[in-house]
């Protein structure tokens, strides 16, 4: 006999409370940066309430939508956000930064069109799988198309360029694949194909291949390429056990760059110590967890890729973030979910919360 249950509560309490704590961190990190640059110390702090306040009001919204109208609208969001990719290229629609051009300036704000771009093409990657959901075994029905989807997008967000999205979309897809019954040589021919074009793409890149040196050195020039992994690990390091205390960090001082952006976790482990670092990533993993137990228990097929997407998206986006911070991964410009200070990436991540919520109010439970 089958029930429906309600919305997963355990989801629900991970992500506000991260959300929250996204909040006081972003504040905490920024203040004293805010202050010298903005001459107003709740500058990133006032910006990080509405985005949490219009990331929560999407996610209700989401959570109350039929999972289901996604179906229908996949491919036409799809084909949206490759415009918006595109957009993105051409020069006075699209809005420069460090050398990037991730964004469409807004009145008040920047859009990111590459956040939504990665739900988009969960969404059309899960309809495409309940469509093609007998023929998912063979090559050129249920694997060869996604690659040329997936092909066009990476080369898109590539050209922005935006390597640590591609890796992290591309890995998103061969695990979507790999759930819905993908032959697992296919997969792996994949990922064999696509490291030479990887290897291409770090070391053909000055500032990629420096990069790269500096993860396997940062003591050789620590002043320069090492400086940001350096100054990490000082965070980390000196956060001991329980932490300076929050508030008290003093590496976000101009001494780390990007303190509230993608290494707001190295103020995270500073001030809250090794305590704090294992109760977010547990956290994260506990989400995680859950989102992939919804996945299991689906009531079709639609709404079980779509779960395994949007979990291992989330998942994935939170361990490359802290693997770079501790150094186990070269510096990629990923957001930490949920805390990081960003309007783009909370709004869309909060979104797609809320999809995952309306799926588990939908499972199918055997009693």
């Amino acid at each position: 006999m089958n029930r429906a249950e309600g919305y997963d509560l355990i989801i629900m309490l991970m992500v506000i409370t991260l959300a929250c704590f996204g909040v006081v961190m972003v504040y905490s990190a920024s203040s004293i940066m805010a202050a010298k640059k903005f001459h107003d110390g709740f500058y990133f702090l006032k910006r990080q309430g509405i985005y949490t306040l219009l990331g929560a009001g999407t996610m209700i919204w989401a959570m109350r939508v039929d999972y289901h109208v996604w179906k229908k609208y996949a491919v036409p969001i799809l084909i949206g956000c490759l415009i918006m990719l595109v957009a993105v290229l051409i020069p006075g629609i699209g809005d420069s930064a460090g050398g990037s051009s991730r964004w469409i300036r807004l009145p008040g704000f920047s859009f990111q069109p590459s956040e939504m771009a990665k739900i988009a093409f969960i969404m059309y990657m899960a309809y495409s799988l309940d469509k093609k959901q007998d023929k998912v075994r063979f090559f050129s029905t249920g694997f060869l198309p996604y690659m040329v989807v997936l092909a066009i997008m990476l080369l898109l967000l590539l050209k922005q360029p935006d390597l640590g999205s591609s890796m992290v979309l591309g890995a998103v897809a061969m695990i979507m694949l790999f759930a819905a019954g993908t032959r697992l040589s296919y997969i792996l021919s994949m990922v064999l194909l696509a490291m030479p074009f990887l290897y291409y793409a770090i070391m053909n890149v000055d500032y990629r291949r420096r990069r790269i040196m500096a993860f396997l050195n940062p003591w050789e020039d620590p002043t320069n390429t090492g400086f940001q992994i350096i100054q990490s690990w000082i965070a980390v390091g000196t956060g001991g056990l329980f932490g300076q205390g929050l508030g008290e960090g003093k590496q976000k001082l101009f001494y780390l760059p990007e303190a509230h952006t993608d290494f707001i976790f190295s103020v995270v482990g500073e001030e809250l110590g090794f305590v704090g670092f294992i109760v977010i990533s547990s956290m994260f993993f506990l989400l995680v967890m859950r989102g992939i137990r919804v996945a299991l228990y689906a009531e079709d097929n639609f709404g079980r890729s779509l779960a395994f997407g949007i979990s291992s998206l989330i998942g994935l986006e939170a361990f490359v973030n802290i693997a770079v911070v501790t150094g186990i991964f070269p510096t990629k410009g990923l957001a930490l979910p949920f805390i990081s200070y960003g309007g783009s990436s909370l709004i869309i991540t909060l979104f797609a919360v809320g999809v995952l919520l309306n799926i588990s109010s939908r499972v199918r439970v055997t009693q």
